[in-house]
Formats: structure tokens, sequence, C-alpha cells
């Protein structure tokens, strides 16, 4: 981990550097590995400014607190950081879980759709009356069905025509 510190109108005591190398310690065992923090202290009148910018691999935070006391100001810039880092945390495990659910609804509704294929269901795709072959085709074409049972006209036999993958038509006649 690279800690850069960066004091804007103000000396870098010992005192502060240890606290925040301590805090950051205690942050980097919530994140995991933590990649570089630049910590930038700024004193403006009477307002102690503090900045954080953690990156990690996964994610980048920020922080930012002003008060009247440096320490005062580090101290509530950390615990903000902590409970922004405890939330994103918690917003990834649910994610995470989310996603496992998701996948277990996905093959129930495939399971669901096997059962409603074995559902029989009745076509009027059929002519009682006898026609001839041409005929059969024209009204075919007009219903938009996949598949065609009529009476061949001339004999008694039934034949069907259907749908090919490739775009033609088939015909079965049985004997």
């Amino acid at each position: 981990m690279r800690v850069h510190f960066t004091a804007r109108q103000m000396d870098l005591t010992p005192e502060i550097k240890t606290y925040c190398e301590k805090r950051l310690k205690a942050l980097e065992k919530l994140m995991g590995s933590v990649i570089e923090v630049d910590l930038i202290l700024s004193v403006e009148k009477y307002r102690h400014k503090v900045e954080i910018h953690v990156k990690a691999k996964g994610a980048s935070l920020m922080m930012v607190e002003e008060t009247h006391d440096m320490m005062n100001s580090l101290n509530m810039a950390f615990e903000n950081l902590e409970k922004k880092v405890k939330k994103e945390r918690e917003k990834f495990r649910a994610k995470k879980r989310r996603r496992g659910r998701e996948r277990k609804q996905s093959s129930w509704s495939l399971e669901a759709a096997a059962e409603t294929e074995k559902r029989i269901i009745k076509s009027q795709a059929y002519s009682l009356k006898p026609l001839p072959l041409e005929e059969a085709l024209l009204q075919f074409d007009l219903e938009g069905k996949d598949v065609f049972l009529f009476r061949k006209q001339g004999s008694e036999n039934w034949a069907v025509i259907y749908r090919r993958k490739d775009g033609h038509y088939g015909l079965i006649e049985p004997e």
C-alpha cells in the first residue's frame, strides 16, 4: 500500500502521520488489498479539511471532512470512509447473492417450460373435404400454420404438408 501525504498551509506532524497510518491499516483489513491512498490535509483560517482518496483493485473511494480541529476531521473522515466501505461490500455481497437466485429461478423457469411443452394443444389445421395438392398448398399458406392435414382428392388417403427449415414444403403421404 502506497500512502501519499499532502499538507497545505500547515506542517505535517509525526503524531498525525502515525494516526493516519494506524487507521489506514484497519481500513486495509476491511478492503483487502488497497493499492494507493492520497491524504490531503489543509488549513484555511479556522477550517481544517481532510480529503482521503482510496484506490483499490475493484473500486475507488473518496471522503472529505471539514471541522475546527484537524484530529477531529481525520477521525470523522476515517469513520465515514469505513462506513462507506462496509456499505459497498454489503452491496457487492447482495448483488452476488441475487445472481445465484436468478440462476436458480431461470433453471426453474426452464423446468416449467419443459412441463408446459408436454401438454397437448389441439390445432384446426386440417380440411375434411378432399382437396387437390395445389389447393391444399394455397390453404396452408393462407392459414400460416407449420403443418396442414388434408384428404387427397380422388382417394380416401390422408396427406400432410409441412414447412421445412430450408423454406420449402414437405409432403407426407401414408401408404
